[in-house]
């Protein structure tokens, strides 16, 4: 099984469709759980965000996917990613990077888009934050989901606003027996012999004739990972802001739970309640680069680092999910949740993380909510021709609130009052596919978006609590594909997609402490993305495949200097975005596989500001080799070596670039299965004790041993 496998709109979409059409959902996903034994479990098909074939196949918001990579529970199980970035990390087209600076969290690329630009789902719901939406990434735990999708370039207009340049959708489980279960318990050991984490998550559930019940949980603690043995402590000020071992205040603490409540009445229709959430804290890294209060002194020219932790990063989702079939050959689908994001950002006065008596001391609160719908439906006009229709709304409420030098007592500490910022966001789309022939697909679809400020408070101790102006913006999207099956093993694909994202609060209203000016008219950016694309099994031993991708920006926020030292976000970058996706895969004995996936990626952006901007996080090429081993049935050996060129990256005041070298990753995991329903799994990550850096100053994970156990029933 790949790490992450491409995914195209398979010959058996329209091939199979009759076929598919008269199985119950469950059996629809009956391969794969009869080739993987129990590994790879049943996927909340109400939670995907992708539909194959026809309208009244069990399908989720969402449309046809022209390029996707699923990574699945078995994947993710056997390479020991416990986190979502870590999950990623080898699928084509996707790059794992760092912030660095005072925030340092995780980051995903997808061909070259970022976290404002590729939304997240989690069951098809988006995780959205409205202040900044600046999600960390390593805060979402993995070992307890059925896959995750990743879209890249053409996103469906279906499944709403925001799919600029990919979609990533974190799909849960679902039971299909009376009675199953799942236990999973391991532990990563350094390279010194400590202990580095402990991770463990379980599932429960039951399928009965006319409703299931499921509960499934994870959970990972650590006390932070441990540095290359070939770490050079770095010496800045006078001091040692790292001196190797366990990385200082990489501690971090998640857990997630999911439970829902399925209602099947027949073989077509599912109505399901379901409830996620998580919870989060961690510390944050210093740069080895830069002083740091309490340790160093401070060099001229430079500035102390920000000493910041997260004492809690919680996100709940409750959600209703419903598919009714009208006929054979029509549907409806609904999808109703309720967000909430609770988020506390601490600051002290130096690396002790004890006294908070100046005024760089504070606790920033932030409390998010959000209610939305979505509602799709599906006919069958002629036989074919298949016509969808979406519609979503969604509001997003922000709250915050300061408290500024929280341990002093002369003078009293400073609170701010709550400010609030709530937004509504529309979206109505429809997308129309026509099958020309039994091998021949055109898909066209078009959208509207619009949003707008209802609220927007803010607050400073001159003015006291005030309103900004209420703007808003919208936008047309479009996009067109077809699909070309030239045989059973051999399909071609091509699209042109045309979507946009709406600015963040932050980039619309942020003072940056005085320095900038709000933009309360912001317009979306833009990006058109072109791709050409061909999948096929020239041998019964070996497929392979590829695309060639090229997306145009257009309208990208930039900070925009209008005088008096002065700056504000508008609309005046772009750029351009292209490279090459291939992957393949040969069956080079009846007992081993070999496969190589490569990915070059350009990405160049025009600043009229900043003519030296470089784009940071992702390197030009990148390639992952594997194999997997069967010495004997119950045993895979699994090698596996990662490639990386140069990247750039910033410091924390973004006025710095800086270019990191390439690195290479040779890892190992082993899988031992005693019985059918238990499972080893060994191994060893950055065999080689490799010192590299994602982000200047930021140095990575050394070399790490995991073991891990599962019991299923």
């Amino acid at each position: 099984m790949l790490l992450s496998s491409t995914v195209t709109l398979a010959a058996a979409a329209a091939e199979e469709k009759q076929e598919i059409k008269k199985k119950k959902p469950d059996e629809q996903h009956a391969p794969a759980q009869e080739r993987f034994a129990g590994t790879t479990p049943p996927v909340f098909e109400l939670g995907q965000i992708v539909i194959y074939g026809g309208a009244s196949e069990q399908s989720s918001i969402g449309g046809q996917s022209i390029s996707q990579s699923v990574v699945t529970a078995e994947d993710i199980h056997k390479s020991n990613c416990n986190t979502l970035d870590d999950a990623l990390a080898t699928t084509p087209g996707v790059e794992v990077a760092n912030t660095g600076g005072s925030r340092n969290e995780r980051l995903i690329f997808v061909r070259g888009f970022d976290r404002f630009q590729v939304p997240l789902y989690v069951d098809g719901v988006r995780i959205y934050l409205p202040a900044d939406n600046r999600l960390d990434y390593g805060r979402f735990l993995t070992p307890d989901l059925a896959e995750i999708q990743i879209q890249k370039g053409y996103v469906s207009v279906l499944s709403g606003p925001g799919g600029m340049g990919g979609a990533i959708n974190l799909v849960t489980r679902k039971p299909t027996r009376e009675l199953e279960g799942e236990l999973r318990t391991g532990v990563d050991v350094g390279n010194t012999g400590k202990v580095a984490a402990f991770t463990t998550s379980g599932s429960a559930g039951t399928k009965q004739e006319n409703f299931y019940l499921l509960a499934s949980g994870s959970f990972r603690n650590s006390d932070g990972w441990f540095l290359s043995r070939h770490y050079d402590p770095v010496t800045i000020g006078g001091g040692v802001v790292e001196d190797g071992g366990r990385r200082d205040f990489s501690n971090v603490r998640d857990w997630r739970a999911n439970v829902k409540a399925g209602f099947t009445p027949n073989a077509t229709d599912e109505y399901v309640i379901s409830y996620t959430h998580q919870e989060g804290e961690k510390g944050a890294p210093y740069s080895v680069h830069e002083p740091v209060r309490g340790i160093t002194s401070q060099p001229s020219g430079t500035t102390y680092q920000r000493n910041w932790n997260w004492p809690y990063w919680n996100i709940g989702t409750l959600a209703f999910n419903s598919n009714t079939a009208i006929g054979d050959e029509s549907y409806i689908k609904s999808k109703v949740y309720y967000n909430s994001f609770d988020n506390l950002l601490s600051a002290y006065d130096d690396s002790k993380f004890g006294k908070r008596v100046t005024t760089r001391s504070f606790d920033s609160y932030y409390k998010d909510r959000a209610l939305g719908f979505s509602l799709e439906g599906g006919t069958e006009l002629i036989a074919m021709n298949t016509l969808k229709t979406a519609l979503h709304f969604r509001r997003d409420v922000h709250n915050e609130q300061q408290l500024v030098a929280p341990g002093s007592s002369n003078p009293s500490p400073t609170i701010e009052p709550w400010q609030k910022t709530a937004e509504d966001t529309w979206s109505v789309a429809a997308e129309d596919t026509f099958h020309a022939t039994d091998r021949l697909d055109f898909i066209g679809g078009v959208s509207y978006d619009t949003n707008k400020l209802s609220i927007a408070q803010e607050y400073n101790t001159g003015a006291g609590l005030y309103e900004y102006p209420r703007g808003g913006s919208s936008a047309v999207n479009w996009q067109f594909a077809s699909i070309f099956r030239q045989s059973d093993i051999s399909e071609f694909h091509a699209s042109v997609s045309s979507r946009s994202r709406f600015p963040t609060l932050f980039e619309r209203f942020s003072t940056r402490f005085g320095d900038a000016l709000p933009n309360p008219d912001l317009r979306p950016e833009r990006a058109t993305n072109y791709e050409l694309g061909w999948s096929g099994r020239p041998l019964k031993t070996l497929q392979v495949g590829g695309s060639i991708f090229y997306s145009d920006l257009t309208d990208v926020i930039q900070s925009y200097n209008v005088g008096g030292g002065k700056v504000q976000n508008q609309n005046v970058g772009d750029g351009r975005y292209y490279g090459v996706e291939i992957y393949g895969e040969w069956e080079a004995l009846s007992n081993l596989t070999l496969g190589a996936r490569y990915t070059y990626l350009k990405r160049q952006l025009i600043d009229p500001v900043r003519p030296g901007l470089r784009p940071i996080g992702t390197p030009d090429h990148s390639a992952y080799i594997y194999a997997e081993w069967l010495p004997r049935e119950d045993l895979t050996v699994s090698p596996g070596i990662e490639l990386y060129s140069s990247r750039w990256s910033t410091d924390r005041l973004e006025n710095n670039f800086f270019q990191t070298k390439g690195f290479a990753l040779v890892n190992l995991s082993m899988n031992y299965r005693p019985r059918e329903n238990m499972s080893f799994d060994f191994g060893v990550r950055n065999i080689l004790d490799t010192d590299y850096q994602l982000a200047d100053g930021f140095p990575e994970p050394g070399r790490t041993f995991f073991l891990s156990t599962a019991i299923t029933f």
